[in-house]
């Protein structure tokens, strides 16, 4: 049998976990919004309108920050047509996904919304096609207490309470051509220095993201961050990532090893960013916030025929329906973002219900799980304290896209004040069962207290809307820790999770 070692040394830490890590995103495409979260006819609906089947599924996924409301969307929106009584609000043209917008759902609504779920509200304004005054009325409208007139108007629409949005992304994927008002480096570096400046006047206490690049494989990739944070580095906070996954021509080998991309995409633009850091003599680090990331059969959707021209409402888009080997990629990838937790301190799963997403509906009908919620759910409950980067022992195998690639990765995390410990493993291999050793002598942990495994003899076994409960997790059977080392068998092509106490 094929072995590892890990090594958990305790003072190896990555950085004090911010559930923000554990984010999702919403945006008004597909059915992710209309027929995903809000289904007024639903039996399950509340008064809002709003599937509490989808809530708790949202509460068991374990998310905490929801970027809304886009996304493309997001640069031909305008955030006054959804807001007040329902029956006023004008129906616009969606030109990101070819859809009508009926504005049913806005501000207000995805803000109880967020409340029902325990998440937090992060919103993303419009600098594709509008700028600084719709970014500060927003943000007026959302955040001031009252006294103002877009304040009292929150008050008169039924939010009395501000919302009190943190996290505030200027603009999105404004490097792509596919945006709505897409820009180059220079243009928009201005604008986001500009917006950012504006609000943090009105509020310094904002956190705010500027774009990086739509992906690492941009022609502009590097040189996009470079100029942009030269002129918004000291008025932001975050500039984002974003990346999607697929396996291609059935290389399932290199789909395995898609973290080795994102690892890649990570340390360019942290040195890039400290780059412009160093030269602008700022005693200030810039974070990132992988703010759209997932498995994603773009290549597919691109060749389909249903983002057309028929300007239909909320449409089926992006429904991609996933399998195990996409959910121990996914898995893999969550255990990338805690591994760089140091920079990266904030994620969005994009999406989160029925387009490219762990959560999948049927109107009027059910609710269930695709085989990503699960090692989403299980890292997000679990990972508690710090995250504590592991030093791995083990063969490489080659891969046409990524070089050569450990067959098995890892993070663990440890809340010291808890006494309570978590690892979480993955095995690439297509054939071979892996027995892993891992040194935990220094966490002083005694006991497993829970161990799961997503696998499957089929990789490419899925949940459907006939068989929703085709795959979920079993026992990861034969974990034993004794004298402080952990024992655990990870069957091929496979995402664990080990709870220790």
């Amino acid at each position: 049998m094929v072995t590892a070692e890990i090594v958990i040394d305790p003072a190896a830490v990555v950085a004090p976990i911010d559930r923000r890590i554990f984010g999702s995103f919403v945006e008004h495409l597909g059915r992710c919004v209309y027929d995903g979260i809000y289904e007024p006819t639903h039996p399950t609906a509340n008064d809002d309108g709003f599937r509490l089947d989808v809530v708790d599924l949202v509460k068991e996924l374990g998310s905490t920050t929801v970027r809304y409301p886009g996304g493309n969307f997001v640069s031909g929106y305008r955030w006054e047509d959804g807001v007040g009584p329902r029956e006023s609000r004008p129906v616009r043209r969606d030109l990101a996904w070819h859809t009508l917008e009926t504005n049913q759902v806005g501000t207000d609504e995805f803000a109880r919304w967020c409340a029902l779920t325990g998440s937090e509200l992060m919103l993303a304004v419009n600098l594709g096609t509008r700028g600084i005054d719709a970014a500060l009325d927003l943000l007026e409208y959302t955040n001031h207490p009252s006294g103002t007139a877009l304040s009292d108007q929150r008050i008169a629409n039924g939010s009395v309470e501000p919302h009190n949005v943190r996290m505030w992304c200027l603009g999105n994927e404004m490097d792509g051509p596919w945006q709505t008002g897409y820009m180059t480096a220079d243009d928009y570096g201005k604008l986001a220095a500009r917006t950012a400046q504006a609000m943090k006047a009105a509020d310094k206490t904002l956190e705010l993201v500027v774009c990086g690049s739509s992906g690492s494989n941009m022609a502009t990739f590097g040189d996009w961050e470079r100029t942009v944070l030269e002129h918004s580095y000291e008025h932001v906070d975050f500039i984002s990532c974003h990346a999607y996954y697929q396996e291609y021509g059935g290389d399932l080998g290199s789909f395995l090893a898609s973290s080795l991309d994102m690892q890649y995409f990570i340390e360019t633009v942290v040195s890039t960013a400290d780059h412009v850091g160093n030269k602008l003599r700022s005693a200030k680090k810039i974070k990132l916030s992988f703010d759209e990331w997932n498995i994603w059969y773009l290549e597919e959707h691109q060749q389909s025929d249903e983002i057309s021209d028929e300007w239909l409402v909320a449409p089926r888009q992006l429904e991609d329906v996933y399998s195990v080997a996409d959910a121990v990629v996914l898995g893999n990838l969550l255990i990338t973002l805690l591994k760089n937790h140091d920079r990266v301190a904030s994620a969005s799963l994009a999406q989160l219900v029925n387009v490219i997403a762990p959560i999948r509906t049927e109107p009027g009908g059910a609710a269930w799980r695709q085989t990503t919620f699960f090692p989403f759910s299980v890292t997000s409950r679990l990972a508690r304290g710090e995250v504590i980067a592991p030093r791995i022992h083990v063969d490489t195998y080659s891969t046409k896209r990524h070089g050569d690639a450990p067959l098995v990765d890892s993070v663990a995390t440890v809340d010291r004040d808890a006494g309570t410990a978590a690892v979480f493993l993955v095995n690439r291999s297509q054939t071979e069962s892996i027995e892993v050793t891992i040194d935990l002598s220094g966490l002083a942990m005694s006991t497993v207290t829970e161990a799961v495994s997503l696998h499957d003899d089929d990789v490419y076994a899925r949940n459907t809307a006939d068989d929703q409960n085709r795959v979920g997790l079993v026992d990861l059977e034969g974990a034993e820790l004794s004298d402080g080392r952990l024992t655990v068998t990870l069957p091929p092509v496979s995402w664990s999770a080990v709870a220790l106490a």
